[in-house]
């Protein structure tokens, strides 16, 4: 009860309810990803995994900090160092499928049958969001692909892994599994007033009522974006261990699983949007979580590919977004 009454008076003095709460979260990591990015210092020890990674003991920190005192300098590394040391088997990635489909389930449940914890937040959403129109068939829709995209990923992380003994910072651990607990939330949050009202009936599983102008628009964009990726991961899979990617995914771009992640997301944002309303704003602060991270990890792939196979190996290449980065 205490840390209950602590969240919602943390919700009332930031003048925030549950709706922006997710967003801020959302915002929030990837900002804190980022900030962690961009010293050489940072990125270095906490950001690179598996073949990108660079040992902690082997550096050094940035000139900057050189006004404070040798013994401060020399704390600093080793904290540094020492934080950078809290890794996990880099096979624990299969976890955020895992917690992606249970969280999936647990949802159908709670939303099926109006749960306490679906009440609980629910109660923590202001009214007038709560009467946003977003239609059950667009939450049954966005809920049904959800699970789809975590079944997928959790076959691809069982069915594509290669005995290894790489490892991930903790954190990335950590944060990879809150996302998927949130991002459960965010397919439906916005329609929250619509389940709460609803009773399910045998006219909710009418396909044919199912299919607006906007599904059969970007339906096919997630079908088609977990296909590419599919595609690549088996390729990347089929690869002899640290072989540059020849295929033609590969051809103009560093990272196109990375690209269809982000098109995975921004469909499910398109498709969950409230009437009148281009995308669902919650899905979309996701996005930009996964925009910033999978930017950054497919920034390292460039520069590890450079390093190993040379400047031609990246020339001409976009990161992941075509035309853009």
């Amino acid at each position: 009860m205490d840390f209950v009454a602590h969240v919602d008076t943390t919700l009332s003095v930031t003048n925030m309810d549950a709706v922006d709460a997710l967003r801020t979260f959302f915002i929030f990591a990837a900002c804190t990803i980022l900030s962690v990015s961009l010293p050489d210092s940072l990125r270095s020890r906490f950001i690179p995994y598996g073949a990108r990674a660079t040992p902690a003991a082997t550096v050094e920190p940035k000139t900057s900090v050189s006004s404070a005192s040798p013994s401060t300098v020399s704390s600093v590394t080793r904290a540094l160092d020492y934080v950078a040391t809290l890794r996990v088997p880099h096979s624990y990635f299969t976890h955020f499928y895992v917690v992606s489909i249970l969280s999936s389930i647990f949802w159908a449940l709670q939303l099926l049958f109006h749960g306490v914890v679906f009440q609980a937040i629910v109660t923590r959403v202001r009214p007038e969001r709560l009467h946003q129109a977003v239609s059950i068939n667009q939450l049954m829709l966005c809920w049904s692909l959800m699970l789809a995209q975590g079944l997928r990923r959790l076959h691809e992380c069982r069915g594509f892994s290669k005995s290894s003994s790489s490892k991930m910072w903790f954190v990335h651990w950590v944060a990879g599994n809150a996302f998927y607990i949130a991002i459960a939330v965010a397919i439906w949050i916005e329609g929250a007033g619509t389940i709460l009202s609803h009773e399910l009936s045998l006219d909710d599983f009418n396909l044919t009522s199912r299919f607006s102008g906007r599904t059969l628009l970007c339906l096919p964009i997630f079908i088609l974006a977990s296909g590419i990726q599919h595609d690549c991961h088996h390729y990347l899979y089929s690869l002899e261990k640290y072989t540059l990617p020849t295929h033609p995914m590969f051809s103009r771009l560093i990272c196109p699983h990375y690209t269809a992640e982000c098109l995975i997301y921004l469909s499910l944002a398109l498709l969950a949007a409230p009437e009148g309303e281009i995308a669902n704003k919650t899905v979309l602060s996701a996005l930009a979580f996964v925009a910033v991270n999978l930017g950054i990890t497919a920034s390292t792939t460039r520069q590890w590919y450079r390093q190993k196979f040379g400047e031609d190996a990246v020339r001409g290449k976009w990161n992941m977004v075509p035309f853009i980065y």
